[in-house]
């Protein structure tokens, strides 16, 4: 045999802690077909700095499409089943460096997805630049071992093979045709070179993650040794391997032979779906839900060929709306003719390759009229691979290398959903089967009308009214995940362990917005004082700063009086230029100099904010600018006058102090003490400190200028007036 090993490679990424799914890191690989040896190789490292701790990788593996995980506990929406992901956990305590090895034998061809995070997040808001997060980064690497000359086992034909050793177990495949009922592995022949009976193990299928459904099979002696596997994967390769269990230096001699028995369809008129599908592009009427009369279009039931064929398929047409959105329409209607006599089976197709990064939806609604028994059920199992052909006797819908998801409707519980989340990429099947408790013979000719409703969505109801559906990208695959506000969480945002009250949303909206109000006594004593250019900026920056909280909110009490992004950007704007005209105005410069500086470096404050909003330098730069110049221009002041500046200590006491108290405070709980739980008050205790410190930092008015008062009028309409020009004398 020859075996060629491939390399494949991804860059690194950094992890985040956890908070939802777009916070752990996804890894997409491709696993050509006959590989039978898989090696990961798992790289995590972490800085040097003294931020960095020691710190628990959680990585997640799955075949076929995203893992589901769930590090926080929560709830899953209702209907929805969950099956857990196969994780493991690398630890990097003193080492910068922690390498691991994952193997897996045998894998499954097709699509592997790998997921890395860190554990929960501590939800404390870091503003960026106070602080040096430490960097974990992670990169899986992917070895592959592929038989280029695999041995093909065909059907009904014995074939002869050697193992030459227990190191050197042999490999061989057969193809499993479409509507294969069953499949029957025989071991007719095992004789060691020595001429002794032989101990082999065969294992049958690949591994997949996170469950493995392989079967395995142990042949002592020389006597048959054989396997039935109900519902093989149809139209794919079976893997089978057979490994020596004896001595090292002996090989065994194997004789192997399969067969499969196929299910034959029942007839479907492709004239006829032809016409309901014209119709139904048309306009044509499609049948309402639940009617127990047939559809435009509809094959009438052929109960002599329902006895001859052991399912009865029915047409679907998969219709893209959009990325990971897609809709599967009957062509006969959408309801189903369900009977007992064999599986009705709806072909659902997710084999594109971007499928899986959604949630698949199916809704089973029993027209109950239809249904001539009391206590008859409908059994449905949504399968992947294969479906399930024997509702009747296999009650879990297993298949021969997959677990299906059962599904059930009746007269007293006529409707039935089922969400799969990240169905992995396959072809889907829906076999509905109609059952009565007494046995089959009771029903037989009973019918049932089940409306089918089938849909893939990016996310299960758009994630509610308290989540946000984002659609995330790596590389060239998409998938979806839910961000949830509010307190709510788990995948949909169904969970309201803890979730905020309306009164409390509502109080947050309030205290967010309502303490900006506190820029009113600034903004009356920069008008007194005649700064009203001050006083418009801290207008507009109440006003913004007002909206964008009320707009910014995470739960119902929401309003927003234009796009988010501009009342966020017209706030960030409003509270940087409020502390540069702030500091610039104490500094006491001359007027020209002053509006200069306010035109400026109002317009460098906007560039550096269109480049990184968020930055603490866009607000701590032009503060220490403002205060260089602030402490310059009074060190000329002093040295002018020749003594300390401003020079009275009233001033200092009353005013500066306390405003500059204020401002620190106000700084304090900006950068460290808000938590996405504390942040509506936090926050506004900062409106209220900033707007406050305002206030007291003003310096007073000219001495030259009076307060706001009417000029003085005379009766007989002449105004007084003062002549300042002074009186030139001529020296005769």
């Amino acid at each position: 045999s020859l075996y060629v090993s491939e390399y494949f490679s991804q860059s690194a990424q950094k992890l985040s802690f956890y908070s939802w799914y777009g916070n752990a890191k996804l890894f997409h690989f491709h696993v050509p077909e006959d590989t039978v040896l898989l090696r990961w190789l798992l790289q995590a490292s972490r800085g040097k700095g003294p931020e960095c701790t020691s710190m628990e990788i959680t990585v997640h593996f799955r075949h076929g499409a995203p893992p589901v995980i769930n590090p926080l506990g929560t709830r899953f929406p209702a209907n929805a089943t969950v099956r857990p992901s196969y994780n493991i956990s690398i630890t990097l305590s003193s080492a910068v460096q922690n390498t691991t090895f994952v193997n897996v034998t045998t894998p499954a061809a097709g699509d592997w997805f790998i997921a890395a995070h860190l554990p929960e997040a501590a939800g404390r808001i870091e503003v960026k630049g106070f602080s040096t997060p430490c960097p974990y980064m992670f990169q899986a690497d992917m070895f592959v071992l592929r038989l280029t000359d695999m041995p093909v086992l065909e059907p009904g034909v014995p074939m002869p093979h050697t193992v030459v050793s227990p190191a050197k177990p042999l490999h061989v495949k057969v193809f499993v045709p479409k509507h294969a009922a069953g499949m029957r592995f025989q071991l007719s022949s095992c004789v060691t070179s020595e001429q002794r009976a032989c101990t082999v193990r065969v294992l049958l299928g690949s591994i997949t993650l996170p469950q493995s459904f392989q079967r395995s099979l142990t042949c002592k002696g020389s006597i048959n040794c054989s396997l039935t596997l109900d519902s093989p994967p149809w139209e794919k390769w079976l893997q089978i391997m057979v490994e020596s269990l004896g001595t090292a230096n002996a090989s065994v001699l194997v004789e192997m032979l399969a067969s499969f028995t196929v299910c034959r369809p029942g007839s479907t008129s492709s004239f006829l779906n032809f016409i309901s599908l014209n119709q139904s592009q048309a306009g044509g009427r499609l049948g309402a839900a639940g009617s127990s009369a047939p559809a435009a279009g509809e094959a009438p039931c052929n109960v002599s060929g329902q006895r001859s064929s052991c399912l009865q398929s029915q047409p679907v047409v998969r219709e893209d709306l959009d990325v990971v959105s897609v809709r599967y329409r009957l062509l006969n209607g959408p309801s189903v003719p369900v009977s007992s006599l064999s599986p009705t089976l709806l072909l659902l197709n997710l084999n594109t390759g971007m499928d899986s990064g959604g949630s698949l939806v199916v809704n089973l609604l029993l027209n109950k009229t239809s249904v001539s028994l009391a206590n008859a059920t409908v059994a449905a199992c949504v399968s992947a691979a294969s479906p399930v052909l024997s509702l009747n006797i296999t009650r879990n819908c297993s298949t021969a290398f997959s677990q299906g998801y059962p599904l059930s409707v009746s007269t007293s519980s006529a409707e039935a959903t089922l969400i799969v989340l990240y169905p992995q990429t396959d072809d889907w099947f829906l076999s509905l089967q109609l059952l009565c408790p007494r046995g089959q013979g009771e029903c037989t000719s009973a019918e049932a009308k089940v409306t089918v409703y089938t849909y893939l969505t990016p996310c299960f109801n758009d994630c509610g009214p308290y989540g946000q559906c984002s659609l995330l990208r790596r590389h060239g695959y998409l998938y979806a995940g839910c961000s949830c506000k509010a307190g709510w969480g788990g995948w949909s945002c169904t969970d309201d362990t803890k979730a905020q009250s309306v009164g409390t949303q509502n109080l947050a909206t309030l205290l967010l917005t309502l303490s900006n109000l506190m820029f009113l006594p600034a903004i009356a004593v920069a008008v007194y004082r005649f700064y009203l250019v001050e006083a418009s900026v801290y207008t507009y920056t109440m006003f913004f700063s007002t909206f964008y909280h009320a707009c910014d909110q995470p739960g119902v009490a929401v309003m927003c009086i234009m796009d988010y992004d501009t009342l966020q950007y017209c706030d960030f704007l409003g509270s940087v230029v409020s502390i540069w005209v702030t500091i610039l105005c104490m500094a006491r410069l001359k007027k020209i100099l002053k509006y200069v500086l306010f035109v400026l470096g109002t317009l460098l404050i906007a560039m550096s904010l269109q480049l990184d909003r968020r930055g603490v330098w866009n607000m701590m730069g032009p503060c220490l600018f403002a205060l260089v110049i602030m402490v310059t221009a009074w060190v000329h002041h002093g040295a002018k006058r020749r003594h300390c500046y401003p020079s009275s200590w009233k001033r200092w006491v009353f005013y500066l102090l306390p405003g500059i108290t204020l401002a620190f405070i106000a700084i304090s709980v900006y950068a460290f003490m808000e938590t996405n739980e504390n942040y509506y008050y936090t926050h506004s205790i900062w409106h209220v400190l900033v707007a406050c410190s305002v206030a007291f930092l003003l310096p007073p008015r000219d001495k030259h200028k009076k307060p706001w008062a009417w000029s003085q009028k005379l009766t007989c309409r002449y105004q007084i007036c003062q002549n300042d020009r002074e009186e030139l004398y001529a020296v005769t």
